[in-house]
């Protein structure tokens, strides 16, 4: 992110410390992460204690401190959809993409991550992409939807 990204998103908030989340989620979306440099310099030009800013960006598990993958790919491991096959749908996950969840792909494309629940039981066992939810997973259908997304992301770049 440049100076004059952050300085615009600050403008669009006033540089009000009340935005703080709101300015954090402005950055996330323009560098998929919150990049070091950046929260540094957010609390110079607010300042506030980074700190302050660190407590924020860690409490709340939409921001990430790491780069993320331009898509993310997220297996519910929650009661459900353990008893119904979360743990093979996270494997070939993890084997397709040759990733740990936490991870990012070496490309930068995907980023794999588990949560305990959705709350989407009756859809069990679920994988989100980028926010859409897909229920009721099994291998071979995962792997086509990420083989359908990988045909999408070629056609973007």
């Amino acid at each position: 992110m440049t100076g004059a990204q952050l300085e615009n998103i600050l403008k669009k908030h006033d540089y009000q410390k009340s935005s703080l989340l709101a300015i954090l989620q402005d950055v996330q979306a323009l560098d998929n992460y919150l990049p070091r440099k950046t929260l540094e310099a957010m609390s110079q030009r607010l300042q506030v204690p980074l700190t302050q800013i660190y407590y924020l960006a860690t409490f709340y598990r939409a921001f990430s401190l790491t780069p993320r993958g331009d898509h993310l790919v997220t297996v519910c491991t929650g009661t459900a959809c353990h008893v119904k096959g979360a743990a093979t749908i996270l494997n070939t996950l993890e084997r397709e993409l040759a990733v740990q969840p936490g991870e990012t792909t070496s490309d930068k494309k995907y980023t794999l991550e588990t949560v305990n629940c959705l709350g989407s039981c009756a859809l069990a066992p679920l994988v989100v992409l980028d926010g859409h939810y897909h229920g009721r997973m099994v291998g071979t259908k995962v792997l086509s939807l990420l083989k359908g997304d990988k045909k999408d992301a070629s056609k973007k770049s």
